[in-house]
């Protein structure tokens, strides 16, 4: 099979004929057709991030196709099932973590201390063929194209796992702080659920998408948040956490903002001059809380509430779309085709 290899770090990706795996007992084989490009996989590539114990090197967790074999004892899936991958495919069930028996292919996944990843400590998505646990797949909605699915399968995954996280209440007031992979889906999905919506983005360039993506508001920092009457929940995408922190200025009273993003070089800090400890504001964590939500996900994407804004790439031109992601020059989310 051809896949998109990095054949050390800080190299350029290349593709490659490698061997295409074989399913083992419990797990599908998929012929992918679309497979996302989150800068986590650059991350993984350059030397950000230690490089992935895995050979070759093939990251990706956004992968979206069908499935082309079974593996012995898999009843839930068949072959020509659309299907989606996602990162945490299990833990090791003996840690002290699993030991606690809660779902493992969701956030509780990465606690565990020799988890299954795709694309991390298993061979990723952007190949032409994948194998992975059936157990940690989705069925796609029939209506849902691979392109636009597969963006779901991290960035929308994340995004809507946070909103989730939050909670927030009819009457409350959303921030979506980074317009950019994550953020402009979750944009999306706070008006698809009937909040007020502010996006907060300082690129000027992004005002007017963000207001075709369905913000009611749009400010460049926590001050302007703060300005307009702030908000009771903010979603943190963008991938600075001192943007995060210093948007607390426009967090409510008794507000939860949510980290949903990686800042590799940076440290979230709350300021003790802004009293963060009286006014009963919560900072919580999200990424992927768990294959429910990821169905809800796929499902208001099926619908038509929400669309990832993708821009295609074939396998040909994965070099390009990696330095592209990069740079940070793709609006919103690079899906490359194999």
């Amino acid at each position: 099979m051809l896949a998109s290899v990095c054949p050390a770090a800080g190299k350029p990706w290349e593709l490659r004929e490698v061997p295409k795996p074989a399913p083992g007992p419990g797990e599908v084989l998929i012929r992918v057709h679309a497979s996302g490009l989150c800068r986590n996989d650059v991350w993984l590539t350059d030397g950000t991030y230690p490089y992935p114990p895995i050979d070759p090197t093939i990251v990706g967790h956004e992968p979206a196709g069908e499935v082309a074999e079974v593996g012995a004892g898999v009843t839930a899936r068949k072959v020509g099932d659309r299907v989606g991958a996602t990162w945490i495919q299990g833990g090791c069930g003996r840690c002290d973590h699993c030991r606690l028996n809660l779902p493992v292919t969701g956030i509780t996944g990465m606690n565990c201390v020799n988890p299954a990843m795709t694309g991390l400590t298993r061979s990723g998505g952007h190949a032409e063929y994948l194998v992975v646990p059936a157990s940690s797949t989705v069925l796609l909605p029939d209506q849902l194209p691979y392109e636009l699915a597969a963006p779901l399968l991290c960035a929308g995954y994340t995004s809507w796992s946070a909103l989730r996280a939050a909670n927030p209440q009819p009457h409350e007031r959303v921030a979506v702080l980074g317009i950019g992979g994550l953020g402009h889906l979750a944009v999306q999905f706070s008006k698809a659920c009937g909040f007020e919506t502010v996006a907060v983005t300082r690129d000027p360039d992004k005002h007017e998408v963000a207001r075709e993506l369905g913000a009611d508001h749009v400010v460049s920092d926590g001050q302007d948040l703060a300005r307009i009457g702030g908000a009771d929940v903010v979603v943190v995408t963008g991938t600075s956490y001192e943007s995060a922190a210093e948007c607390l200025a426009g967090l409510r009273v008794d507000g939860r903002m949510v980290l949903a993003t990686i800042d590799p070089s940076g440290s979230f800090t709350i300021d003790p001059s802004r009293q963060f400890f009286a006014k009963g504001q919560s900072v919580l964590g999200a990424t992927h809380n768990g294959l429910p939500y990821l169905v809800e996900a796929l499902d208001l994407a099926a619908r038509g509430a929400v669309t990832p804004l993708v821009e295609v790439f074939p396998k040909e031109k994965i070099a390009e779309a990696v330095d592209r992601v990069a740079a940070g020059e793709v609006r919103f989310r690079a899906v490359v085709t194999y």
